[in-house]
């Protein structure tokens, strides 16, 4: 009797504590995953099929923008972003309001699901773990990021002295587009109605793109064609589309974003633009900007 009762209460204690390893191990996965985001690899998905016109392989003469942000964090945004990255293919893409998670994502979906394989360079002004997840004390990466077909050289990543609202900055790497190496920024600007901040991003944008013969500046601008400050950058580059210029009615510019309003540029210093498209997105409240481009 007394033998039984030792092995019950044995048994009892040995299925509490195996029990209580469940419940922490429950715990603790349920914990990683509101502090890092859930993530599955690319064999456990599915990829989006690409549309009929999709490119069979990357464009040489072809870059891109895309703020890819908002909505953020969306279950499966990373994929959706990916087939359509990988229907144009280009180049060279510069992305804003980017997690260093998202772009790894969205650069492993290109490969593994579309044969597409991009370098990468990162210009992170935040780490930030409300946006990005991450631990507590490694909060992940947010900011700009460009992808290129070919490697990468000379990447500087510069923090405005002012972001506004929010840290911004650029970044620029020398790579090569249409067979010609060139020096290619990326950067995002302070948000609406900080017209003043944005007149002194610029200033150290233009100063900078100043420096080079050839230049192509990617990038959120967060403000119409008109807007007075861009002025110091058209005085250096124009738009990719010819048709838009900084005119007060707008011209021609085709809008970019949700709020139909052209934030979002592909400017050319002593590059000539062969073709741009905006391409709609319900991945971001921001369209994708691609253009194709000669370089002499």
């Amino acid at each position: 009797m007394l033998r039984d009762a030792v092995r019950i209460r044995t048994e009892e204690a040995t299925v509490r504590g195996t029990g209580l390893r469940w419940w922490l191990a429950g715990a603790v996965t349920a914990l990683c995953v509101v502090l890092i985001g859930p993530s599955a690899p690319s064999s456990a998905l599915i990829a989006r099929p690409l549309p009929a016109h999709a490119v069979k392989e990357v464009v040489p003469n072809r870059v891109a923008t895309w703020n890819i942000c908002n909505p953020c964090g969306r279950v499966g945004h990373n994929l959706g972003r990916a087939a359509e990255i990988a229907t144009y293919a280009p180049q060279v893409i510069g992305l804003q309001e980017a997690c260093v998670r998202d772009v790894e994502k969205i650069r492993d979906h290109l490969k593994t699901f579309y044969g597409l394989d991009y370098h990468v360079e990162y210009g992170m002004v935040l780490r930030n773990r409300n946006r990005c997840g991450g631990l507590p004390w490694s909060p992940g990466g947010f900011g700009q990021a460009i992808l290129s077909a070919a490697p990468m050289t000379d990447s500087k990543q510069v923090e405005y002295p002012d972001g506004g609202s929010e840290d911004r900055g650029y970044m620029a790497v020398t790579t090569t587009v249409g067979g010609r190496s060139v020096r290619v920024f990326n950067t995002h600007l302070a948000q609406r109605r900080q017209e003043a901040v944005r007149a002194d991003q610029i200033g150290v944008l233009a100063a900078e793109v100043a420096r080079h013969d050839r230049a192509i500046v990617l990038g959120d601008f967060n403000a119409v064609p008109d807007a007075p400050e861009l002025g110091a950058l058209w005085a250096l580059a124009a738009d990719a589309d010819p048709r838009c210029r900084p005119s007060p009615d707008g011209g021609a510019c085709e809008p970019t974003t949700d709020w139909r309003l052209k934030f979002d540029y592909v400017f050319l210093r002593d590059i000539t633009p062969r073709a741009q498209h905006v391409q709609p997105s319900r991945y971001s409240d921001h369209d994708m900007v691609h253009a194709d481009l000669n370089i002499a």
